[in-house]
């Protein structure tokens, strides 16, 4: 690369090298046509304009072929600690931990040690990411992703900050997952928090994007000090079929457990570990059976789940409630506007069905809320989101 700052010298050292030259030619014309008549003349004026036209020449040399050797980057062997630096960021970035760079500018899952070690070949400082990568991957619980997962900002909606990566899927293709933080992430910087997998409903779209009023209501009840903070994360719909959730509800072990999901999230930000206690479900509108057959079939992974103003299978998730491991009992609420007369109808369909349903199925503990009321049915969504956050958040474990 050019750099500038060597090519001002080198034009103002040239063109005063041209000057001079021009003076000293002067100088000496004059000189010889003074001899031809005979008479003295100064030689010093000439001497000094020379001179100093050959040290602009020496100058002018210099900085070509300095610039010269920036153009083809020879320089950049000679790079400064920052740029050593960096260079081991980069290359960490193939395989290192997340807290091998600051959480706030890269966040990435764990690399399996062939990975890292790979990355530790560019310095001292890739070989500590390394030693932090293998310890944190002989943690990682099986079906862990192989391919390292950057989380990069997006957005900052309703208050927090919103990212995005490429996940693999259960079907181990690559996924476009979003994670949104809420702003006590970073105030308080030793906490951890419970995590709410939000469900989209349209082949290759996420939660936020599908239904935004999810984060805004989730971002207003949070500024209200109506629920404890949690981490949303909300994973693209797969593709394959129109309407994934109605497939889900008759296969809920197709989403219930997304083990690479959940590597991904614990290994990248501050989340408390995996289990009934603290990871819950939420869907709305088309993403409402998803939610539903998540917290039905896995009580055991998810400890709570919210599905609003959804229309379910209720056959299908009786059937799914009463497959759930021994000993788990699922906590479900089917949330539905006052004026929304089939979304309540299914609701209680599904609430009678499960607890007509045999094995863990009739132990469900299921609400059904049907007192929000609004103008428009964007209020209303926004306030059954609010309400739908306030039981994830109060069935949780609050952060630590």
């Amino acid at each position: 690369m050019v750099r500038p700052l060597l090519v001002i010298p080198l034009l103002a050292a040239a063109l005063g090298g041209i000057w001079l030259a021009r003076g000293a030619l002067q100088r000496w014309r004059d000189l010889r046509a003074a001899a031809t008549y005979e008479l003295a003349g100064e030689r010093w004026p000439m001497l000094v304009r020379a001179g100093g036209a050959m040290v602009c020449g020496v100058c002018v040399t210099a900085l070509t072929l300095l610039t010269a050797l920036g153009a083809f980057g020879v320089l950049s062997r000679g790079r400064t600690g920052a740029d050593r630096a960096q260079s081991a960021v980069d290359a960490a970035e193939a395989g290192a931990w997340p807290g091998s760079v600051p959480e706030t500018a890269v966040r990435q899952q764990a690399a399996p040690p062939t990975a890292a070690a790979s990355a530790a070949a560019s310095g001292a400082a890739s070989g500590a990411a390394l030693g932090a990568a293998t310890s944190a991957a002989s943690a990682a619980p099986a079906g862990a992703s192989a391919v390292a997962s950057r989380f990069d900002s997006v957005g900052h909606p309703g208050g927090g900050e919103l990212l995005q990566s490429a996940v693999l899927g259960p079907d181990g293709k690559p996924r476009n997952v979003r994670v949104w933080l809420p702003p006590q992430y970073a105030k308080e910087a030793n906490a951890r928090f419970p995590v709410v997998v939000m469900h989209a409903a349209t082949p290759g779209k996420t939660a936020d994007a599908e239904v935004p009023d999810v984060v805004e209501g989730v971002g207003a009840a949070l500024q209200t000090g109506r629920i404890r903070p949690f981490i949303l994360v909300a994973p693209e719909a797969p593709n394959g079929t129109a309407h994934p959730c109605e497939l889900v509800a008759a296969a809920p072990a197709a989403v219930a457990d997304d083990a690479t999901l959940r590597a991904t999230i614990a290994a990248s930000f501050r989340t408390l570990p995996p289990g009934p206690t603290s990871w819950g479900a939420l869907g709305v509108e088309g993403g409402a059976p998803c939610a539903a057959a998540a917290g039905l079939a896995r009580p055991d992974l998810y400890g709570a789940a919210a599905a609003v103003s959804g229309r379910y299978d209720a056959a299908a998730l009786a059937q799914t409630g009463a497959e759930a491991p021994a000993g788990s009992s699922a906590k479900l609420l089917l949330a539905a506007a006052k004026g929304d007369a089939a979304g309540l109808d299914a609701a209680r369909k599904l609430q009678t069905a499960l607890k007509a349903g045999p094995g863990p199925a009739a132990k469900a503990e299921v609400r059904v809320s049907d007192n929000v009321q609004d103008y428009t049915a964007d209020r209303e969504r926004l306030r059954l989101v609010r309400q739908a956050a306030q039981f994830l958040a109060e069935t949780l474990t609050r952060a630590s």
